[in-house]
């Protein structure tokens, strides 16, 4: 059985071709970089989703394809979302659906919700409230559109959050802040509930949903989460530092930090910011009735990749090179408030 991912150094890429590699899958792996340290069983290719020619050799004897390709809010590049995250994922299912593979797994994100009344289900509005979220679901049209056309099995998943071995982007912020001792923010009361998922729990999610031959549109999360005060406060605890759980006006924080964003000053973009404060988790009911339940729960996949943050704290702390979310973030203005915190 050969397997394609697109996207394949990204952080969820990596994960899944280890978990592949892991059943004896074979691997082909597509990102416009190469990470020094790929899987050496895999068979990486350098290019992009953009270039149909490379894509469609690509496909022979490819079954599954998981397209992970796209350009992610941390990367600001509003002029570009649309190129990679729409055209390219129209190409990637067009080439796939013509060369008759047996499923393509797109992963799309939770930002195409914007900020909806929780739990969010198949049944919940989609209004994404920025660029990122508005090109996330325009691929997924595209793509539902060309299966639909070729009669292509589709999965469509959705992810929160996602946590795991690797992952840094924002979270490299907070697990260096919580290390040192400083304080760390909620925006508002803190009691808003938000729903994390461990990158594990999302393949084992549709690498199941492929298995059990159910197509379809699955918003996918953890099932044991709480507040973000409650959350945060649990890593800390387990952290064992001298840092507080602090909270900021939740409509000064937000204009502030659109403010900063918009001159270059703050590493966050506007999913981050617009949404950290709200509630947001989704209804896992059509999940759980199929036989699928997450093992991971907030604070125990926050604990597990912080552990792994301080214990590789050496290579991390420069870590300069890599895709968005396996790289470090600058903190910019970002780093005033941490002096004070």
């Amino acid at each position: 059985m050969k397997h394609l991912i697109t996207g394949g150094c990204g952080f969820l890429g990596m994960v899944i071709a280890e978990s592949l590699l892991s059943k004896g899958i074979q691997v082909v792996s597509l990102d416009v970089w190469e990470a020094p340290d790929q899987l050496p069983d895999v068979e990486f290719v350098l290019g992009s989703v953009l270039d149909r020619d490379l894509m469609r050799r690509l496909m022979k004897d490819v079954e599954v394809v998981h397209h992970t390709a796209a350009l992610v809010p941390l990367t600001k590049q509003n002029d570009k979302f649309n190129e990679v995250n729409v055209d390219g994922s129209r190409i990637v299912a067009e080439e796939a659906a013509r060369a008759g593979v047996k499923y393509f797994v797109h992963t799309s994100s939770s930002a195409i919700f914007g900020k909806p009344a929780c739990p969010a289900g198949n049944g919940t509005p989609l209004k994404p409230v920025e660029k990122y979220g508005l090109s996330k679901l325009q691929g997924e049209r595209a793509v539902e559109e060309v299966a639909k056309q070729h009669h292509m099995p589709l999965i469509i998943v959705r992810p929160r959050t996602l946590i795991g071995t690797g992952r840094l982007g924002i979270f490299q912020i907070l697990f260096e802040w919580i290390k040192e001792g400083r304080n760390i923010y909620v925006l508002g009361d803190g009691t808003n509930k938000i729903q994390f998922l461990h990158a594990d729990d999302l393949i084992d999610c549709y690498m199941f949903l492929c298995q059990q031959e159910k197509p379809g549109f699955y918003n996918v999360g953890t099932d044991r989460f709480g507040t973000l005060e409650e959350t945060l406060t649990a890593l800390v605890q387990h952290a064992g530092t001298n840092t507080k759980v602090k909270h900021l006006p939740k409509r000064l924080a937000i204009e502030t930090l659109q403010t900063l964003d918009k001159v270059g000053l703050s590493p966050l973009a506007p999913w981050h910011y617009l949404t950290y404060g709200e509630d947001f988790y989704f209804d896992l009911k059509p999940l759980t009735a199929l036989g699928w339940k997450p093992k991971y729960s907030n604070v125990e996949m926050l604990c597990e990749n912080y552990d792994q943050f301080i214990a590789n704290y050496s290579v991390f702390k420069d870590k300069q090179d890599g895709s968005p979310h396996r790289k470090r973030v600058k903190e910019k203005l970002l780093w005033v408030l941490k002096q004070l915190s």
